[in-house]
């Protein structure tokens, strides 16, 4: 009976240790382009740091009022030495999205997204888009292979389906978009 219950704990430990050294298949994994190299991320890890709300009268030069969507207030220093990215610009009522840290002097703003001036009809060579609110993509080429249907913005990148971009530079009438094939320009439509 006693050796019974030695191959009975035996048994278990074998198989506990059998099923703990199997090989786990690799995570998904999405490229993350920071400003100065691609890196690869598992997406399932990454969680989204942006804050989102509307622009403030009280952004000045180096200050951002951010009237978040939860209706909070918050004002975000930008130190030129730290180069702030700023993409779109800033004027009171849009909407912008905030990458930034907590600091000893309070909330310090590293990336900004201005949503209101990525909205729009973008045009290339081979693309013809346009960005709408609630994270809508239409395409305007019938023949394209592979149209982009949704965006969101990831931790300051631009999501296009599954098809991740650094963006290089936001303005009234051009969009940059890098990744590790390369850079895109559009130009507003």
């Amino acid at each position: 009976m006693k050796n019974l219950l030695y191959l009975a704990c035996l048994t278990c430990i074998v198989s506990l240790f059998m099923t703990g050294c199997k090989p786990t298949p690799p995570a998904p994994e999405n490229v993350v382009n920071d400003s100065d190299s691609i890196v690869f991320v598992p997406v399932e890890t990454e969680t989204d740091s942006t804050m989102y709300g509307v622009c403030g009268e009280g952004t000045a030069m180096h200050t951002i009022e951010l009237i978040t969507d939860a209706g909070d207030t918050l004002f975000f220093g930008m130190r030129i030495e730290e180069d702030a990215d700023v993409q779109g610009g800033m004027m009171v009522g849009d909407r912008l999205a905030i990458i930034g840290h907590d600091s000893e002097q309070g909330l310090v703003a590293t990336q900004v997204v201005n949503l209101t001036t990525l909205l729009g009809k973008w045009t290339s060579l081979d693309k013809n888009f346009e960005i709408l609110e609630g994270g809508i993509v239409q395409s305007s080429v019938q023949a394209e292979s592979n149209p982009w249907t949704s965006w969101k913005l990831l931790n300051g990148r631009l999501v296009l389906n599954a098809d991740t971009f650094k963006i290089s530079c936001l303005g009234a009438d051009s969009l940059y978009l890098e990744n590790e094939k390369g850079i895109f320009v559009y130009k507003r439509q």
